[in-house]
């Protein structure tokens, strides 16, 4: 047989006893009384009896506390399976999904995980499952998300600079008029019709739930303008997008604006925004945003949450079932002010 390995000389069997009594942890507890029991002079046999387990357990026992000490009679977390993929083809994979697929080269507008894990095969030359690709895109922080609609001609280097120089066009409407408080309001229109949208649910995973549609075409718009650091909105009802309208709405704008202050007006270039016929107010000046940015308008997503909580899934019976329920769904948002500001703030626009 082998000779027994000795224990390290710096414990001794008070010292590990004492140990035991303080470990929070059962197993450690164990072997330490068994190891005790070694100092003690009693034999390995005897130790093992202690332990519950047998010599060659007590023989790793006393490697571990020779290397390690007290913590190495600790249980450790088991390292797991090797990962399928190394840090540079996670790195590859990052980026292939960052970059998105080009279709004349790929053939698809969109990475399926089938589409990566069939690259990863061929050009890395690992074999992974779309469940393994699947967590492994998760760990990452990628999800699959819906898009965002973008002009195909917009300018986003027009809207860095618009808002760049946000601020010292604040400065110089605060200098004409005279030092007022400036309030920051943005405003847009939304078509609510019959032919209404459709929005996600709750269902069982592998049904596709079913809800009405209409397709009938009455119709109204919906003129909303929102100040989000006040937490406060105006909001009118039209049957079309006019001039005549939009002044209305820019009446009902002024008259939410606090006494004594000026309000800046961003909007989006529709012809009814910038044309000479509008009255515009004296206590408001319009901004108008770079062409083909909707991202700017945080009124474009007061729009989405709307639908999305009060006006999809209806079938309207009349155009004016259409204008009641856009006044519920408008007086209702108005209704519950932290949605205002916590959909309508934007960093650039609030914290310059």
């Amino acid at each position: 047989m082998a000779a027994p390995v000795p224990l390290r000389s710096d414990f001794d069997a008070p010292r590990l006893r004492a140990l035991a009594k303080t470990s929070r942890t059962p197993a450690q507890t164990r072997r330490l009384l068994a190891l005790s029991a070694i100092y003690a002079g009693r034999s390995r046999s005897e130790a093992a009896q202690i332990g519950g387990v047998g010599l060659q357990t007590v023989r790793d026992w006393v490697l571990a506390f020779n290397t390690r000490g007290p913590d190495g009679l600790i249980d450790g977390k088991a390292p797991g399976a090797r990962p399928r993929l190394n840090a540079a083809q996670c790195e590859a994979l990052r980026a292939m999904v960052e970059q998105g697929p080009t279709p004349a080269a790929h053939g698809v507008v969109r990475w399926r995980l089938v589409d990566l894990a069939q690259i990863l095969c061929e050009d890395h030359g690992v074999s992974v499952s779309e469940q393994t690709l699947s967590r492994v895109l998760r760990a990452m922080g990628f999800r699959k998300l819906s898009a965002r609609p973008r002009h195909h001609a917009q300018d986003l280097q027009a809207a860095e600079v618009f808002k760049k120089n946000f601020p010292a066009h604040l400065a110089e409407i605060a200098q004409a008029t005279g030092g007022k408080p400036i309030e920051i309001w943005f405003s847009d229109e939304a078509r609510v019709g019959q032919k209404n949208t459709i929005t996600r649910r709750w269902a069982r995973r592998g049904t596709r739930p079913a809800a009405p549609k209409d397709q009938r075409t009455e119709s109204a718009y919906i003129f909303g303008a929102l100040c989000p650091a006040l937490a406060k909105g105006a909001g009118l009802v039209m049957p079309r997008c006019t001039t005549e309208a939009m002044n209305h709405h820019l009446s009902e704008i002024a008259q939410h604006v606090t006494p004594g202050a000026h309000a800046v007006l961003l909007l989006d270039q529709a012809g009814w925004h910038l044309t000479k016929k509008l009255v515009v107010p004296g206590n408001l000046t319009l901004m108008p945003l770079p062409a083909r940015s909707p991202e700017l308008n945080p009124v474009e997503a007061i729009w989405q949450f709307l639908r999305q909580n009060w006006l999809g899934n209806r079938i309207f019976g009349s155009y004016d079932d259409i204008v009641d329920h856009c006044c519920h769904a408008w007086n209702r948002l108005i209704d519950e002010p932290w949605h205002i500001v916590s959909i309508g703030r934007r960093t650039w626009a609030h914290e310059c």
